[in-house]
């Protein structure tokens, strides 16, 4: 039950970040595109990451699984750079939109390397 949550979840995580990604970097170069929208979007986007290792460790500690090779590293990895994105947004803050941009597109990419090193 809770396998099969984190495993549809996972899809949750990587297309709301791509997707919050993209919006972000065409923000960059369309000004109407620069709506309130997007942060709340990109702030669910990032939350999903949260909820996404939570299931993991539920999952490992309720059915005494063994974590695959590096997957849940790339878990962690991915909340800290949740934490760099923001911390880095007042100093970027003209290029704020390439941050979240580049960042979602980040997250984005450790989902689907923490996918593709769980089925290994």
């Amino acid at each position: 039950m809770i396998s099969e949550l984190h495993n549809s979840w996972a899809w949750v995580a990587i297309l709301s970040n791509a997707l919050a990604g993209v919006w972000a970097l065409a923000a960059h170069k369309i000004m109407p595109l620069r709506t309130r929208a997007l942060w709340w979007y990109t702030g669910v986007a990032q939350f999903t990451i949260f909820v996404q290792v939570t299931l993991g460790v539920i999952m490992v500690n309720k059915e005494k699984l063994e974590f695959p090779a590096f997957h849940a590293f790339y878990g962690f990895v991915a909340i800290m750079a949740v934490a760099i994105i923001y911390s880095y947004r007042l100093q970027l803050k003209s290029r704020v939109y390439l941050l979240y941009g580049f960042g979602g597109l980040f997250l984005m990419g450790l989902g689907i390397r923490a996918m593709l090193v769980g089925q290994a």
